[in-house]
């Protein structure tokens, strides 16, 4: 099953509709999605070497205006939008000891780590820094300076060592799904005891 969705991504992701989806799902991802941009811009990369400054500025713009959306979803709509899914999925607890821990220090650490690396996940921060007023001019400045980063490093890795990279996941498929299972699983599990 894992294997026909990564051929199916790899083949979609050449497709003439490739960037506007890139773009939707780098926006929704900042602010309610739970899939990475990651899923369509590797492949997306992968399948046009020539186009990956142009697709990191794509995820990176689309994606610092779906962090803005959640800015505002966190400052004017929390309790209306955020707080039932946080409850839905149990997180009600940590959000709000992660809320009272906050201060500028934090929430530009938190901007840039989720930023950068998607921990914590990135929708997480942006409805964090809206439901604290955390400075909205700060905010989207980091988030360039993050996102922006991510995307581009990606681009000039994918770029420069890309076939070797898509090589080596093509030979290696099993392997590499059963580790990320794992680890999603680990993650899961230290998620659940916090």
């Amino acid at each position: 099953m894992f294997r026909r969705l990564y051929d199916w991504t790899l083949k979609w992701a050449g497709s003439r509709h490739a960037e506007k989806a890139l773009g939707v799902v780098s926006f929704v991802e900042s602010s309610v999605f739970p899939i990475p941009a990651d899923v369509l811009f590797v492949p997306m990369v992968l399948a046009r070497p020539d186009r990956a400054y142009r697709l990191a500025f794509l995820a990176s713009l689309t994606s610092v205006l779906g962090g803005v959306l959640g800015w505002l979803i966190g400052h004017y709509a929390f309790e209306l939008l955020a707080q039932p899914l946080l409850q839905f999925y149990g997180k009600m607890e940590a959000f709000e000891a992660l809320k009272d821990a906050t201060g500028t220090g934090t929430i530009l650490m938190l901007l840039v780590t989720s930023g950068f690396s998607h921990l914590p996940p990135m929708k997480v921060v942006t409805i964090l820094s809206g439901l604290v007023s955390f400075d909205l001019t700060l905010f989207i400045l980091s988030a360039i300076v993050a996102r922006g980063a991510r995307f581009y490093l990606l681009a000039w890795l994918l770029q420069r060592h890309g076939r070797a990279m898509a090589e080596f996941v093509a030979r290696r498929f099993s392997l590499i799904v059963a580790v990320v299972l794992v680890a999603a699983g680990a993650v899961w599990a230290l998620s659940n005891l916090i």
